[in-house]
C-alpha cells in the first residue's frame, strides 16, 4: 500500500466531487485482421502485469487516498463496464468483433501512456518479450521532488497566480471550470515552421492572439505539462500537471516577438511544472479545470501495422468550458475540441478562426493582421469568498470547539490553534482539509462539504456550517 502522488490526490478530490467520465481516457483500436481472442486475453494480462499501477485501486484512509491492489483486476471483456476507483478495475479492455476499446482512468494514465500501452500490447500479442521495467514507487518519488520544489514554486506563483475569470470566445462568454457532458469537433491544423519556436509554442501563441482578438485583455489558458523523468520512461501513469500560462497580447506586437515572450514564460513555468498549483498557492479551491480554456499537446500516435488507432477518442465529457487536445502524429497535427455546448455555441467559428490565425502567422506580422481585434471587455474574475467566521457563539468550554480544535492540531501538527486562525495561513491545503473532514466524520459523526470548508476556513467557520 502506498500513498498517492499530489497530482493523483487532486484528481481524486475532483472525482469525488462528480467528474463523471471526464477523467476517462479511451483508445479505440480497429484490427485489419481480428485477433485470436485467447491470445489477446493473454496479452492484456501480460500488459497489466508489466504495469502494476493498472491493477490498483484507491482506498480512502482517513482522508488520504492510498494505492491498493484492486479487488477486480483488469481483463479482456466483451461488454462495456464501469471504472471503479475503490474496487477496480481502473482500465477496461472490451473486444467487439474487430474493435478493441480501452478505457483507462486518468488517475493511473496520461496521454503518453496511450503510446506505451498500445506498443506493449502489440509486443505481447506478437509474443515478444519486453525488457523488464525498473520497479519504483513513482508516487513517492514525485512527492519527494514536489516537496523539494515547493518553496521555489510558491515564490514563482506569488505574483503570477490570479483566480481565472470568464473568457470571451467567438461571441460567447465561457465561465465553466466544472466537469460535465461535452460535445466534440475535430479538425487539422497546418502550423508554420517559425525559427526558435516549437510547433506547440506556435499554436499556443496563435491561440492567445486569437483570444485577445475576441476582446480578452489578459489571456490565461491552462496547459497540461508532462512531468515524466527518465525514471518514468516506458511506464504508464499520470505524469502530467495542469498549470496556467498568462499573456497580455498587444495588437501592435509582431507575432514572432509575442511568441518568443510566451515561450520564455513557458520555460519558467517548466521549472516548477511538477508542483500542483494547489500545493504552491494557499487557498486554491479544487476545480475539474484550472481555467475555462485548457490545452494539451503531445507527439506520438504511431500505430502498429494492421492497427487503426483512434488516439483522440472522445469520452463524452469536458473539463471546463473548452479543451483543445492536440496530437502531433505521422499525419500532421490533429485537433480534438471538447466543449460545453451550453457555453460555446459556435465551435466551428472558433476552429476556423484558429486555422486562419495560424495561416497568417509570420514573425514580422503584427497580431492585428492575424485577426480582427475587438475592444477589450471587462473580465469578471472570481472574487475571493467573503468569510464570516466570527458568527458562531462559541464558549471556551464548547465540546465541539475542543474536539475540532484537537483534530486540526493533529492534522496540521501545530498547537495551539485559535478558533479564528485561517487554515491556509497555517500552511494547510486540500490534503489537510480532506484529512480533517474524514476525522470529523469518523469521530464526531458530522459531515461538511469541501466547498463549505473552503468558504469557511477557520474552526469557528466550520462549526457555524455544522450548526446551520
Amino acid at each position: 500500500m502506498t500513498e498517492v502522488s499530489y497530482a493523483q490526490h487532486g484528481m481524486w478530490i475532483t472525482e469525488r466531487m462528480g467528474a463523471g467520465s471526464a477523467y476517462h481516457m479511451p483508445i479505440v483500436i480497429r484490427f485489419s485482421v481480428p485477433p485470436d481472442r485467447g491470445a489477446l486475453a493473454k496479452a492484456v494480462t501480460a500488459v497489466v502485469e508489466r504495469h502494476p499501477l493498472l491493477g490498483c485501486a484507491f482506498e480512502d484512509r482517513g482522508g488520504a487516498p492510498h494505492l491498493v491492489p484492486a479487488v477486480v483486476q483488469p481483463a479482456l471483456a466483451d461488454r462495456p463496464g464501469a471504472l471503479d476507483l475503490e474496487r477496480g478495475p481502473l482500465v477496461r479492455f472490451e473486444l467487439d468483433g474487430d474493435t478493441l476499446t480501452i478505457v483507462a482512468h486518468h488517475l493511473v494514465f496520461d496521454g503518453q501512456s496511450k503510446d506505451v500501452l498500445v506498443a506493449d500490447l502489440a509486443s505481447a500479442l506478437e509474443g515478444t518479450i519486453a525488457e523488464p521495467l525498473e520497479r519504483a514507487d513513482h508516487a513517492a518519488l514525485q512527492r519527494e521532488r514536489v516537496e523539494g520544489l515547493l518553496a521555489r514554486a510558491g515564490a514563482f506563483w506569488a505574483d503570477r497566480w490570479r483566480e481565472p475569470g470568464e473568457v470571451v470566445v467567438a461571441g460567447d462568454v465561457l465561465r465553466s471550470r466544472r466537469a460535465g457532458a461535452g460535445a466534440l469537433a475535430e479538425f487539422g491544423l497546418d502550423v508554420p515552421e517559425l525559427p526558435g519556436l516549437t510547433r506547440f509554442e506556435v499554436v499556443l501563441a496563435a491561440l492567445h492572439a486569437l483570444l485577445r482578438s475576441y476582446g480578452n485583455t489578459g489571456v490565461v489558458t491552462a496547459v497540461d505539462l508532462s512531468t515524466r523523468t527518465a525514471t518514468e520512461t516506458g511506464h504508464v501513469g499520470p505524469y502530467v500537471n495542469e498549470l496556467p500560462v498568462r499573456s497580455t497580447p498587444s495588437p501592435d506586437t509582431p507575432f514572432g516577438e509575442f511568441a518568443a515572450g510566451l515561450r520564455a514564460e513557458l520555460r519558467q513555468v517548466y521549472e516548477v511544472r511538477e508542483v500542483p498549483i494547489a500545493r504552491a498557492v494557499p487557498g486554491v479551491r479544487p476545480h475539474a479545470a484550472l481555467a475555462p480554456i485548457s490545452v494539451s499537446y503531445r507527439r506520438g500516435g504511431t500505430a502498429p501495422d494492421g492497427w487503426d488507432v483512434d488516439w483522440l477518442a472522445f469520452n463524452g465529457a469536458v473539463r471546463g468550458a473548452l479543451q483543445l487536445q492536440l496530437l502531433d502524429g505521422p499525419d500532421g497535427l490533429s485537433a480534438s475540441l471538447r466543449y460545453d455546448p451550453a457555453e460555446l455555441r459556435d465551435p466551428g467559428r472558433f476552429a476556423a478562426d484558429l486555422i486562419a490565425v495560424l495561416g497568417r502567422a509570420a514573425p514580422e506580422r503584427p497580431l492585428r493582421d492575424l485577426a480582427t481585434f475587438h475592444e477589450p471587455v471587462a473580465s469578471a474574475a472570481a472574487e475571493p469568498a467573503q468569510v464570516d467566521d466570527g458568527g458562531a457563539d462559541l464558549g471556551g468550554d464548547d465540546p465541539l470547539l475542543a474536539e475540532i480544535t484537537a483534530i486540526w492540531e493533529e492534522v496540521l501538527k501545530i498547537s495551539p490553534i485559535e478558533r479564528n486562525d485561517d487554515i491556509f495561513d497555517l500552511g494547510g491545503h486540500s490534503l489537510s482539509i480532506t484529512q480533517i473532514i474524514a476525522r470529523m466524520r469518523k469521530r464526531l459523526g458530522v459531515e461538511i462539504d469541501l466547498d463549505d470548508f473552503f468558504d469557511n476556513p477557520t474552526i469557528a467557520g466550520v462549526i457555524e456550517v455544522i450548526r446551520r
